[in-house]
């Protein structure tokens, strides 16, 4: 990894002076997680496209640690240790480095270690003012740094969730889209198998084990799975328990026994998934969608029109900004309102800021209950990057 030029340290260090005192002056406390964080906090959290990339690693305790690859679960367990009843609200703002593994070892654009600036919130009540203030103060605060030319982009994940629960599907399909929602790849080739009335994995030894299993007995599932291993001579594979292989096996077989998906469904699907314009016409053609697939999903969309109706107030041109239904950023805490801040480039080297509401996780990594909790985090360097470019 190439050492820092002095010119650049300090041109970052003044950046983050400017966007740190955006956040103080709006009432967020400074803090500093720490760097190095147990593992199976992240690994259980963050989803799979960040997982793979995280730097994971056994300490001479024996512990499993991992250096921290963003801040906001940091911060969270910042926010838990503080307030175990998770009864305060509490908002914060950092600067500091995150890590990623990277294959790409020579694109600027991802580096394995970078800096993020950025604030969270716990505890508020309005959840709708806290997602536009979110928003603005993301936006007030790469504006300070001096970035001029950028564009918007907005999902959200709970309009997704009122879809897909107001769809008349079957409990086994619904749960299986809604934790495929992050990868489009693997969610597409999913939705097209149920679409052709096919079952994932359904031919094969495995789909045959699992088949003799019973869904009700995993106890016997397991020994059953035991005695299939002893009898072929098969070891356990790769790192996981011959509970966790049985529990994969007992899903599987809930794929196999499941009702078939509708045709018709899976096409209504597509076309919410296919939107992608300024939010007023976005919201039109998923009114459209909505009605014509007889569904009701009013109460999502009413919610997010008055938080763009705030944005604008605020001062957001939303002609200039994008609102996709498939668009929900690589962490898979996310339950509400996303957005990302956008510069001319390609790929990732074009994310300059990013963040959104995610109730769920606090309750996940120990709060005794779900805390309301929304964030934003800013990417310094393809900030200053894009600064010096003139964007």
């Amino acid at each position: 990894m190439a050492a820092e030029s002095a010119r650049k340290f300090e041109a970052l260090e003044a950046q983050a002076t400017a966007l740190l005192d955006v956040f103080k002056r709006a009432g967020y406390e400074q803090v500093a997680p720490s760097i190095i964080q147990p593992a199976d906090v992240f690994l259980d959290q963050i989803g799979e496209q960040v997982r793979s990339r995280t730097y994971v690693f056994t300490d001479l305790a024996g512990d499993e640690l991992c250096l921290r690859p963003d801040l906001t679960v940091p911060v969270s367990r910042l926010y838990l240790e503080r307030h175990p009843d998770a009864d305060t609200p509490a908002r914060y703002c950092y600067n500091g480095p995150a890590f990623r593994f990277q294959p790409d070892r020579n694109n600027q654009a991802h580096p394995r270690e970078f800096r993020q600036a950025g604030i969270e919130s716990f505890g508020a009540k309005d959840k709708e003012s806290a997602d536009v203030e979110t928003v603005l103060l993301a936006v007030e605060a790469v504006r300070s740094a001096r970035l001029k030319d950028f564009r918007l982009r907005f999902g959200d994940i709970a309009l997704f969730y009122a879809f897909i629960d107001a769809l008349a599907l079957p409990d086994r399909w619904r749960l299986k889209l809604r934790h495929y929602f992050w990868r489009p790849q693997a969610f597409h080739a999913l939705l097209s198998q149920l679409a052709r009335s096919e079952r994932p994995d359904a031919e094969g030894p495995v789909a045959a084990l699992a088949g003799t299993l019973d869904r009700d007995d995993p106890e016997k599932s397991e020994e059953l799975v035991a005695c299939h291993f002893d009898d072929k001579g098969l070891p356990l594979a790769g790192n996981r328990t011959l509970s966790e292989i049985t529990a994969r096996l007992l899903d599987l077989l809930g794929d196999l026994r499941a009702e078939p998906l509708r045709k018709e469904i899976a096409t209504v699907i597509d076309y919410f998934l296919a939107v992608s314009a300024a939010p007023e016409e976005a919201v039109e053609r998923v009114t459209m969608i909505a009605k014509g697939a007889c569904i009701d999903v009013a109460p999502a969309l009413q919610a997010l029109v008055r938080r763009f109706e705030r944005l604008e107030q605020g001062g957001i041109d939303l002609g200039k900004s994008t609102f996709a239904t498939e668009f929900g950023r690589s962490f898979e805490y996310y339950s509400g309102l996303v957005f990302q801040i956008e510069v001319g480039g390609e790929g990732d080297a074009s994310q300059i800021a990013g963040g959104g509401r995610y109730d769920g996780l606090l309750a996940h990594i120990g709060a005794p209950r779900e805390v309301p909790a929304i964030g934003a985090a800013i990417h310094t360097e393809r900030l200053l990057a894009a600064v010096e470019r003139g964007a």
